[in-house]
């Protein structure tokens, strides 16, 4: 077992719990000096300690180990890039401060962005574009940052849904049986053809939920599952999405739908047994659907929820992007740094699946502090189903970190030691590190370039040597 040093995090638990060091000390069996050591980082944990932690407060031995902090140090280098260009701070001691302090670094990541929206406020009053007040996000970025906090696992709400599952009988090509017994006998709901353009609607006066024809029986059994949710979890929901966001805002209304979304695929997709046959298939997407009898891009969201304590699956980060690049769904369990200034990176594979629809994609892609991923990615295309109908297509990205390859079918045959053969990506071309990339499409951000107007070079934006 390597050294754990965690001072921040024992020492903030002893203080939550109004512990002084001297009580703490007399608990564990141990000299106040040293639980003083082990709260500056002077001396790790051992394993008798760690495990008398554990029962003293009642945590998981996990609580205390080292985190993964990629993402957190990503957010800080985007919130603070006017620092770091600057010289002001090194990117080592944001690393430090992401795994000591993980609670300040998130402070700072927030009061950075929030400087970065006033100055573009102030850019924009200079430029004659006035707006009163600091410009909102959407309630939607609201919500996707709700299960991001949370790594996209709602411990709650899984539990609940799997119980329910058991109580009801979900199983493979049962669950729109269940799931219409369970709405008729216990809601008095009755289903009906919804005839007009919606995909489905809930008539609550008459308890009627209308689902259009064109849903496939997936869509059909993972809308009766949100409904359900609704009209069994309210309250469940309610408190849930009151932690993060006001009751009656659009942002909570929002996040009951949001978190009614997780209670269906978790109920149609039952933990435990989804887990099992995950791993038993070693994640092989196509086979999951099969054995399931649902869409990619369901059981690829479901696959980034696996992350029970001691029942986690593959954490897995889940994207949806269009061909323009915009990313209507980001969800990780993982550090991966989704980019929310400008655009993805175009060298990643989640492009590249356009251009083969219906094939998966596979890439060993790195990021710029070395970090490497396995991601596959599959373009899936829906119709309403009439002719000269417009469609939509996205591409669907499953990622985890290379050390858990192995345990992916999409990793065999390929060489996960060789570093030389991973495809350099980064998390957007205005924060990128990559100076060099000849894909770059604007300059990097507070770097001056080398102007020549008698060369020209294969990068597009040269940084001046005395900045590299």
């Amino acid at each position: 077992m390597g050294k754990t040093y965690a001072g921040a995090r024992l020492r903030r638990l002893r203080e939550e719990r109004r512990m002084s060091q001297a009580e703490l000390a007399r608990t564990l069996g141990i000299s106040p000096s040293y639980l003083n050591q082990m709260e500056h980082d002077s001396r790790p944990l051992t394993v008798p300690v760690l495990l008398r932690l554990t029962e003293t407060f009642g945590v998981d031995p996990g609580f205390f180990s080292e985190r993964d902090t990629g993402r957190l140090v990503a957010d800080l280098r985007e919130a603070l890039a006017g620092e770091l260009s600057a010289s002001r701070v090194a990117p080592s001691e944001l690393a430090e401060l992401a795994s000591r302090m993980p609670d300040v670094a998130r402070v700072l990541v927030q009061l950075g962005r929030r400087n970065q929206a006033l100055s573009e406020q102030l850019a924009d009053s200079a430029d004659g574009r006035h707006t009163a007040g600091e410009v909102p996000r959407s309630p939607h970025e609201e919500i996707r940052d709700f299960f991001y906090r949370r790594q996209n696992y709602l411990h709650d709400i899984d539990l609940g849904a799997e119980g329910l599952a058991a109580e009801i009988g979900i199983e493979p090509g049962e669950v729109v049986r269940a799931l219409t017994a369970r709405l008729a006998d216990t809601h008095g709901v009755r289903l009906s053809a919804e005839t007009g353009d919606r995909l489905h609607h809930y008539d609550g006066p008459t308890r009627t939920l209308h689902l259009s024809p064109r849903l496939r029986p997936g869509q059909r059994a993972f809308r009766m599952a949100t409904q359900l949710a609704l009209l069994e979890c309210g309250a469940e929901l309610d408190r849930h999405a009151a932690e993060d966001f006001a009751p009656g805002s659009p942002a909570h209304a929002l996040a009951r739908i949001g978190i009614a979304n997780y209670f269906a695929a978790a109920l149609i997709l039952p933990y435990r047994s989804f887990h099992a046959v995950a791993e038993e298939l070693r994640y092989d997407i196509e086979r999951l659907t099969d054995h399931f009898g649902l869409g990619h891009e369901t059981v690829c969201h479901r696959l980034s929820t696996l992350q029970r304590p001691r029942l986690r699956g593959v954490p897995f980060s889940f994207v949806r992007v269009d061909r323009a690049g915009n990313m209507s769904k980001r969800q990780s369990a993982t550090g991966f740094h989704f980019s929310r200034a400008g655009g993805t990176c175009p060298l990643w594979n989640v492009y590249e699946a356009f251009a083969a629809p219906g094939r998966i994609h596979v890439q060993i892609a790195a990021m710029p502090d070395g970090q490497r991923h396995l991601w596959t990615a599959r373009a899936v295309t829906r119709h309403r189903g009439g002719w000269g109908e417009p469609g939509k297509t996205f591409a669907i990205g499953l990622g985890c970190e290379l050390r858990h390859a192995s345990r992916v079918v999409y990793s065999d045959g390929l060489d996960l030691d060789n570093a030389a053969a991973a495809t350099p990506i980064g998390m957007g071309c205005r924060l990128c590190e990559r100076l060099d990339c000849p894909q770059r499409a604007v300059p990097p951000l507070g770097l001056p370039l080398r102007i020549d107007q008698n060369s020209g070079t294969f990068v597009p934006y040269p940084v001046a040597d005395s900045a590299r």
